[in-house]
């Protein structure tokens, strides 16, 4: 199999990787270590539909990634593929996911009571943008640009990328 160089967007996701990496940490509370339960074959039904494990199995491939996009870490092109892939769903739900789980963890009460005594925090429109989201969203349309030029610097063949 030939062997070309990484293209600097993959290069690129090293940096791209360790934000997206701390964000998650930090939005869904992911404990340094995260259990997962193998005793049966359903054993999972619950599991995968918890933010906190869907972000620590993302945040798993998002060390691969980060290793992967480190210059003289051997890899292919469809091991890079095939990782931004897995990412792909998690990430692209995790903006709205942070929300449902801080929503669901909010007091309510004391929320609105909060609000009736000082309202600086209160967004000033409905629809005021969530940075933190845009930035999220940003980082992850890099990996799909590292994903673009891993495919026309290896032609859409299997390559090593140096």
């Amino acid at each position: 199999m030939e062997t070309i160089p990484k293209p600097d967007e993959l290069l690129a996701l090293h940096d791209v990787t360790q934000e997206l990496f701390t964000t998650l940490r930090a939005w869904f509370d992911v404990p340094p270590r995260a259990l997962i339960d193998l005793r049966e074959i359903d054993s999972a039904v619950e599991e995968l539909g918890d933010p906190t494990l869907i972000a620590a199995m993302a945040m798993r491939k998002l060390q691969a990634l980060h290793l992967l996009s480190t210059p003289g870490v051997v890899t292919s092109t469809d091991v890079v593929i095939t990782i931004v892939q897995d990412l792909d769903r998690a990430l692209l739900q995790a903006p709205t996911m942070r929300l449902k789980v801080q929503a669901e963890a909010t007091d309510w009460d004391a929320a609105l009571a909060d609000l009736a005594v000082d309202d600086s925090d209160a967004p000033s429109q409905a629809d005021d943008v969530d940075e933190e989201a845009l930035r999220f969203r940003s980082l992850h349309r890099k990996l799909h640009e590292a994903v673009h030029a891993v495919l026309r610097a290896s032609e859409g063949e299997i390559r090593y990328l140096v």
